[in-house]
């Protein structure tokens, strides 16, 4: 409940400074350029609390019950009779130009704030992992092309890559051009090479919903040690001798280098008996461990504490110190697609080794002049990828499935929250980016088929029949009412998935 409460307050808040935004662009370009406005709303329906601006225009402020839009009301002699000592300032008669940067602004607003909420963020400095792979799968895309753990992603495409957002938007900038993903790389070691992915015809995969990673065969890193933080009373694990702080060598005489590797071989030799080869205190000890093939009692493997149920929350360590994406805390054995898997009870550390730490470790942070230069940029760079996105899913190469609708921007909403100022800022900025575009688009009851409508007056001389409207504003109802009622099921479906 608490969450679910969070969530619902983060994406009022959300919704309210971006509307507020949108509309305040509207509003501010609007008086500026003469037109006569009449109200001011975040929200629509019924005010909750209004307010009535001074004179010349006494502009109405309404603070609306429904708070997921709002508007800014012009005079405008289409929606009724006009006194003719302010019909200059009527919305149809004002020149075109004036009207298209007054319906423009709105969008332009939005790009506005996503390059000031970017500009502070850099300013103050975002906290960030470099791009360091963890493992790659046996077989995957990576490792055909010869991607190893513990390789860092220096560059992808040629573009610099310092952090794993950088990393991610530049492969899918790769993805929606070739399909050839271009990757400079360097390992532990510093060796600098070359690893090219081809992932051509599967576009459509890759952009599932989180599928990426698991589609390429890679897992974000960097790769965790196979030390022992803790073992369970009456586990195979102590039953063994293994004690917190030990460091598993090999198993069966196989070298061990990642708690991922060592993972994998436990939880394929349920029931067996397994010769171990343990670092402790600087000397090293030969153990023999039989691995419990017994009740299922859990591999706990999740994208985030929060999605698990509280039972098994309890049984993990706090991880946010250093932002994993996968948690592998347990080894466990459990029941997949009917085939049993190992089971030992041994924990790994719940934070990263310092020196590894100090490895990874990442943060942008520029001066109060280049940051704006960073915001600029970043927010065209989330503009240009977002727009091909759109349009790769119009013609159907892009999966359909990442569009939301407001029950996952809400659910965004309070994981950012949540997570902190910085991070809030950033779903701010991606939303403010992904409204600007949508208000764009060239539909009727958008600001962009609004904006069609007036370069279609310009060109036609006169204005366009009622007809011609009435259809249009039909159509974009009924556009809007399909988009809605698809946002509205990949929503539930993300919910029930």
């Amino acid at each position: 409940m608490v969450d679910l409460a969070l969530s619902i307050i983060a994406f009022i808040v959300a919704i309210g400074v971006l509307v507020s935004v949108h509309e305040y662009g509207h509003f501010i370009v609007a008086r500026k350029l003469g037109f006569k406005v009449l109200r001011f709303s975040v929200g629509f329906g019924r005010p909750l609390w209004r307010w009535q601006g001074g004179a010349p225009d006494h502009v109405e402020y309404w603070l609306s019950s429904v708070p997921l839009g709002g508007y800014v009301k012009l005079l405008d002699e289409r929606e009724g009779p006009v006194d003719e000592a302010e019909r200059h300032r009527a919305f149809n008669r004002r020149p075109i130009p004036h009207r298209i940067a007054v319906l423009a602004a709105g969008p332009g607003f939005n790009f506005l704030f996503a390059i000031f909420a970017y500009w502070v963020m850099f300013v103050s400095g975002i906290p960030a992992l470099k791009p360091v792979v963890g493992a790659v799968s046996e077989g995957s895309v990576a490792a055909v092309a010869g991607l190893r753990a513990d390789d860092e992603i220096r560059a992808v495409g040629g573009k610099p890559t310092a952090t794993w957002e950088q990393a991610v938007i530049a492969i899918l900038d790769e993805l929606l051009a070739d399909g050839r993903i271009e990757l400079d790389v360097s390992d532990a070691a510093g060796t600098e090479r070359f690893v090219e992915l081809d992932v051509r015809d599967r576009v459509s995969e890759l952009t599932e919903p989180e599928a990426l990673f698991s589609g390429l065969g890679i897992r974000p890193g960097p790769t965790m040690p196979p030390d022992i933080e803790r073992v369970d009373p009456d586990s195979p694990a102590e039953q063994a001798g293994l004690m917190a702080g030990d460091r598993v060598l090999s198993v069966d005489g196989e070298p061990i280098e990642s708690w991922q590797a060592w993972l994998e071989t436990i939880r394929a030799r349920p029931g067996e008996t397994v010769s171990l080869l343990v670092l402790r205190e600087s000397r090293e000890v030969e153990l023999a461990m039989r691995v419990d093939a017994g009740e299922s009692v859990g591999l706990v493997v999740a994208r985030s504490p929060s999605s698990l149920p509280d039972d098994v929350v309890e049984r993990i360590p706090d991880d946010e110190r250093y932002g994993v994406v996968e948690l592998s805390m347990l080894i466990g054995e459990v029941e997949e697609n009917g085939e049993r898997v190992g089971r030992i009870g041994a924990w790994r550390p719940s934070q990263l080794p310092d020196d590894v730490l100090e490895r990874i470790r990442s943060e942008e942070r520029y001066g109060v002049v280049e940051g704006l230069y960073r915001g600029a940029a970043k927010t065209w760079e989330m503009t240009a990828l977002t727009v091909r996105m759109l349009v790769r899913m119009v013609i159907g190469d892009v999966s359909l499935s990442n569009v939301s609708g407001p029950i996952s921007i809400a659910a965004y909403a309070g994981d950012s929250a949540e997570a902190g100022f910085t991070a809030f800022l950033a779903f701010l900025s991606i939303v403010s980016i992904s409204l600007g575009i949508m208000n764009l688009l060239p539909i009727p009851l958008l600001d962009g088929g609004q904006i069609v409508y007036q370069l279609a007056e310009w060109l036609k001389g006169s204005p366009l029949s009622e007809r011609a409207m009435l259809v249009g504003q039909q159509l974009g109802i009924v556009f809007l009412i399909v988009l809605m009622s698809f946002v509205f099921y990949n929503d539930i479906s993300r919910m029930f998935s």
